[in-house]
């Protein structure tokens, strides 16, 4: 989370960096919801793609935060930084279809966060609290949560926007997939912007869900765009089966898809099938859904690929609201609800030991803890030596966790 969007890496292999920052330098750091998994557009239907190729790059990525926010970049005094620019572009010209694309997915993930919340609201009864904070060096967020509710023990909608710096070591890395990005130059300014949202629910008979949308870009030092890339996915976590809610959870999302691209669905399900698992335990995190990043020009250009990511974004509601509504007020027993802790133990240990987006915002300095921690739920059980009853409904999860399917 994503992030404080858990937007994702590892930081075994870090240049030792001295937080040194003279008043008189500008002191940045960058932000990414997501880890670098393997290239969609090479061999995509084949699966993942060079994994050790895609974490090496995630490592120097994290490095880039990290190095933002504490190396001593120079700025001249006569130009204008990224945020700079985009701060006097939204005063004079607000933002229109011709604004860059920084600003236009902005206000795009700002109106989703919006709608998102007021829907979940009219579900729930209770209000979200709404928190904005902002960086001084550009950017910043809106973190909106709430807790105890009567439908969710536990609902974020975050949103970020970040203005940073990439070293040259990121740079050379990140030219592995992005080869429009100038390997000559020794320091580049970057853009990060997403919406990140997880929700628990109170009923064990209801999913949690999971769900992020990013885009990042890196400009030329006359403030042109270099490079650019989306990445994003969603996917649903049911303590309770029921076949008939995955289906609609999936059928939702491939229309969603299919309406940009044929071969996405089923490229970005088995994406997502691969990365949300616990390995020490050997299953998924749940029942899957699509994850996908580096979309680049490679893809498709860069207004087909806004579209594509619109379009998942805004599925999001009649792929959940329909299913939330039909749980939230079943029937349930205390060893049903004492099965749905021990379940979120296993989404909170898969947040913990294996999503490189939580390890990265936890490892950043000066993180905003509370925003990256967002996406645990707000009880969760670890019972030593647990296996459910052999045949029982607890036991038939586990076996589709162990074995993902297709469900359409």
């Amino acid at each position: 989370m994503s992030s404080s969007i858990r937007p994702c890496l590892r930081f075994s292999s870090l240049p030792k960096l001295s937080p040194r920052i003279p008043q008189h330098m500008r002191s940045r750091r960058a932000f990414a919801d997501y880890p670098k998994p393997p290239d969609p557009s090479k061999e995509a239907r084949k699966g993942v793609v060079a994994p050790k190729t895609r974490i090496a790059v995630g490592i120097v990525f994290i490095g880039a935060m990290i190095y933002s926010m504490v190396s001593e970049e120079p700025t001249k005094a006569d130009m204008a930084t990224m945020a700079e620019k985009d701060s006097q572009l939204k005063r004079e010209s607000g933002v229109t279809e011709n604004s860059p694309m920084r600003l236009r997915m902005e206000e795009f993930i700002k109106q989703q966060q919006k709608e998102i919340v007021q829907e979940l609201e009219k579900v729930d009864g209770k209000k979200f609290r709404v928190d904005t904070w902002t960086r001084e060096h550009g950017g910043g967020g809106i973190s909106s949560v709430l807790q105890d509710g009567n439908v969710f023990e536990k609902a974020g909608v975050n949103i970020s926007v970040v203005y940073g710096t990439l070293p040259r070591p990121a740079i050379e890395k990140m030219r592995v997939n992005h080869k429009a990005i100038d390997p000559t130059v020794n320091s580049l300014e970057f853009f990060a912007a997403g919406l990140s949202m997880v929700l628990h629910p109170v009923n064990p008979m209801a999913p949690t869900v999971h769900l992020n949308y990013r885009y990042f870009e890196t400009a030329n030092p006359d403030g042109t765009s270099n490079a650019w890339w989306f990445g994003g996915g969603t996917d649903l976590t049911p303590s309770y089966l029921f076949d008939e809610d995955a289906i609609h959870f999936h059928k939702t999302i491939k229309e969603a898809c299919d309406k940009h691209d044929k071969s996405y669905y089923p490229r970005f399900k088995k994406w997502c099938d691969n990365y949300f698992v616990n390995k020490h335990r050997s299953e998924s995190r749940g029942v899957g859904g699509i994850f996908f990043d580096d979309l680049d020009e490679q893809e498709k250009d860069q207004d087909n690929t806004f579209a594509f990511a619109q379009s998942c974004l805004k599925a999001f509601l009649p792929s959940y609201i329909p299913i939330i509504m039909k749980r939230k007020d079943m029937p349930f027993t205390e060893k049903e609800k004492e099965w749905q802790q021990i379940r979120r133990g296993r989404y909170v240990e898969f947040n913990l030991v294996h999503d490189r987006g939580t390890a990265f915002g936890l490892n950043t300095p000066s993180a905003r803890v509370e925003s990256i921690l967002m996406s645990l739920p707000l009880t969760a059980q670890w019972r030593y030596m647990f296996e459910p009853e052999e045949g029982s409904r607890e036991q038939r999860l586990v076996d589709v966790l162990r074995e993902p399917r297709e469900w359409i």
